[in-house]
């Protein structure tokens, strides 16, 4: 059985991928692959008002939602091995909450099971937006592993002509194979002490 089987209320899936060759006109010195993919869903709560529990649709619903988006990525990436970063998203409906697209990819039941499907240990980084159908969101990457990498600090976009609709909400997971092209910004580890107060007072 697929996982979107039993995904009640999902429309659509969509995965979108890129692979930069040249950088200023030079070869990449190894291709990074970048994927995103889209689950579009009918809102659990549209239509029901103010909803002061949303805990038993995101136990439902959030599980089934990151497996299939995740696999989605990691078979795009080329396997879980070559999965170096990840990010999440929302899209809410005009008739929705920020709140419900939140629920769904803020809690354990998404975050958890997309970093144990990408052996990630980090926090993953997010966005999320209430928009009408067919506006693109930009979809924000760091390190499955060490958050604090620079080098992998890029993003995706990923747009849906027809949705959301305004009882739809779009959920996304992200993920690249690489840093950006040419990294050569140093890192936390490596980094200068900086203070106001010195900047301030530099000549």
């Amino acid at each position: 059985m697929s996982a979107a089987n039993g995904l009640a209320g999902l429309r659509k899936v969509v995965t979108v991928t890129d692979e930069l060759l040249l950088e200023l006109g030079r070869p990449v010195a190894v291709p990074v692959r970048r994927a995103a993919a889209a689950a579009v869903i009918r809102n659990p709560w549209a239509g029901r008002g103010f909803v002061a529990d949303l805990q038993p649709e995101v136990e439902a619903i959030a599980p089934g939602l990151a497996r299939l988006l995740t696999d989605r990525v990691i078979e795009a990436l080329g396997g879980v091995g070559r999965v170096e970063s990840f990010g999440k998203a929302a899209i809410v409906g005009l008739d929705g909450e920020i709140e419900h697209g939140g629920a769904l990819i803020h809690t354990p039941f998404f975050g958890n099971v997309l970093r144990e499907l990408t052996e990630g240990t980090s926090i993953i980084v997010f966005s999320d937006d209430r928009l009408p159908a067919g506006e693109p969101l930009t979809v924000p990457l760091w390190h499955k592993t060490a958050a604090a990498t620079r080098s992998h600090y890029q993003t995706c976009h990923i747009r849906v002509p027809d949705a959301p609709r305004p009882d739809e909400i779009v959920v996304v997971a992200a993920g690249a194979s690489g840093p950006r092209p040419n990294a050569r910004i140093g890192d936390r580890a490596t980094d200068p002490l900086v203070r106001l107060a010195d900047l301030e007072t530099a000549p």
